[in-house]
């Protein structure tokens, strides 16, 4: 289990997350060590009024729904960016939409351990406006290599909210709490692709490819000045360091004392430079290499976002070449995926928290992090049930409402597990909730940036009944180790209790 690593090693704390550890040993008289001002201290972020929480919250997801609509709004205009720049090889056309993801890997590595140094609402939005740079950059792009560079690094900027926002609710929200602000944050990151292709289609069709990225860029700076407003620091360790730092100014001012004042985190020998730069740019790595349900939810995750990335990618194809639709008509049907994500989003949503309190309350009033697993079950069904309905109903060119069924229960399995796995991520490694995201999400981007590169390979030799069976049968042997083992014991001593 996540929670018994050694506490000299990963150092993940428990459920709540709060500051509360001391170390009394080898600790001087003289010393002043800092801690918030009992439980309800209102300068902790989870004492915040609830407004305040929702301010941060909504924020976050703002963020990380926008990154996202960038990283598929080209979709349907890759055509005309291939056309513009003499682009033939169906490769190098798919990679000019999913480089975007590529970044996604590579950034939460670093920018999710950078937001435990220096806080997370600075590295959110420095990377934000990296991200809005390169983006403004990929409508001035000149050929096919500069437009590969700017999506990278473009990306590279977009992922900081895939980490650090988890990492944020984890700062404001108790576990009893924090299932309906899981529940948006995690809806994002998938609707945000949804949307792009439903405009980027319009858009490319009435325009011209280059205004899916200045329209993206306009959008994302009305974000970044709501951040400037309401994104406030929500970082335990930082905001105890600046607490630290005015009882030392005072007590220099007013006494003249230079006493050792520290805070908690820097008593347990946490908050050290050597204890920062040897852990938390590590600690990702570390968490994958030693945690098993790391490593397996860090599969399972890569699996299904590549399965969304594919499904983004191929649905133009599907609409347009097998249903011979226009480009505007076929991007409409991108609202059927996010028909799925919503509805099963909001359904989860309003159960999380309700699945979490009764098996708490069952297991004497300790809750667990496999307390948000429940919800799981009806997602590994409902996932591979979707993808044989759409690949069969568009091999055999059955209505295209069929397809557009299977397309939006693809969509409620996906949001189902994101949000069951994403949870569980921040109730176990609350305070380090960035590194864990960092860890889980590194090999699902590399798979979203993968999985459409094969796609077109795969489904003109197989079909798309054949080739969704394949994915279907993946996700069936996947799904069940990912839930049976670290949930059934506990949630059978709950029920006990």
């Amino acid at each position: 289990m996540p929670r018994n690593i050694d506490e000299t090693s990963l150092t993940p704390t428990d459920g709540e997350g709060e500051s509360t550890k001391r170390e009394e040993a080898g600790e001087s008289n003289d010393a002043v060590i800092v801690d918030w001002d009992g439980p309800k201290d209102p300068a902790n972020p989870k004492n915040w009024p609830y407004r305040r929480k929702w301010a941060a919250t909504l924020v976050v997801s703002s963020f990380t729904f926008i990154s996202p609509v960038s990283s598929s709004m080209v979709a349907p205009a890759t055509s005309q960016v291939a056309s513009d720049f003499g682009v033939t090889q169906n490769v190098v056309i798919a990679m000019m939409t999913s480089i975007f993801v590529l970044g996604y890997a590579m950034g939460p590595l670093f920018l999710g351990p950078l937001s435990e140094i220096y806080g997370r609402s600075r590295v959110l939005q420095l990377s934000n406006l990296f991200y809005l740079a390169w983006n403004l950059g990929c409508g001035f792009a000149q050929n096919k290599g500069q437009f590969i560079a700017f999506r990278f690094l473009s990306g590279l900027g977009g992922s900081a909210p895939l980490s650090i926002g988890g990492g944020v609710l984890g700062d404001v929200w108790h576990p009893e709490e924090r299932g309906k602000a899981i529940a948006i944050y995690s809806l994002a990151p998938l609707l945000g692709p949804v949307v792009g292709p439903v405009c980027g289609a319009w858009i490319a069709e009435r325009s011209t490819w280059r205004w899916v990225f200045w329209s993206t860029s306009i959008v994302d700076a009305a974000i970044q000045i709501s951040g400037l407003f309401f994104l406030q620091e929500t970082y335990a360790p930082l905001l105890l360091e600046r607490k630290a730092e005015q009882i030392r100014r005072t007590l220099d001012a007013e006494k003249g004392e230079k006493k050792d004042v520290h805070t908690v985190f820097e008593a347990a020998g946490e908050r050290s430079w050597s204890q920062i730069f040897s852990k938390a740019l590590t600690r990702p790595f570390a968490l994958f290499a030693r945690e098993k349900i790391v490593q397996l939810f860090g599969i399972y995750m890569a699996f299904i976002y590549g399965l969304f990335y594919l499904f983004l990618t191929t649905m133009p194809a599907i609409f347009e070449g097998t249903y011979r639709q226009k480009k505007s008509i076929a991007g409409l049907h991108y609202i059927a995926l996010g028909v799925g994500l919503t509805l099963a989003s909001q359904i989860n949503a309003r159960y999380m928290d309700r699945i979490y309190i009764h098996f708490k309350r069952k297991n004497n009033g300790v809750g667990e992090p496999e307390f948000r697993l429940p919800s799981m079950v009806p997602g590994t069904v409902i996932l591979p049930a979707g993808l044989l309905i759409a690949g069969w109903a568009a091999q055999k060119r059955v209505h295209w409402i069929v397809t557009d069924i299977g397309i939006a229960f693809v969509g409620a399995g996906i949001i189902l597990l994101f949000q069951s796995i994403q949870t569980y991520v921040v109730d176990a490694f609350t305070l380090h909730a960035a590194s864990a995201f960092a860890a889980v999400s590194f090999l699902r981007s590399i798979a979203g940036f993968g999985f459409p590169l094969f796609a077109p390979a795969m489904y003109h030799a197989l079909g798309y009944g054949k080739g969704n069976t394949i994915l279907a049968v993946v996700a069936i042997t996947l799904g069940c180790p990912a839930y049976v083992p670290p949930s059934p014991l506990v949630l059978l001593k709950a029920e006990q209790r």
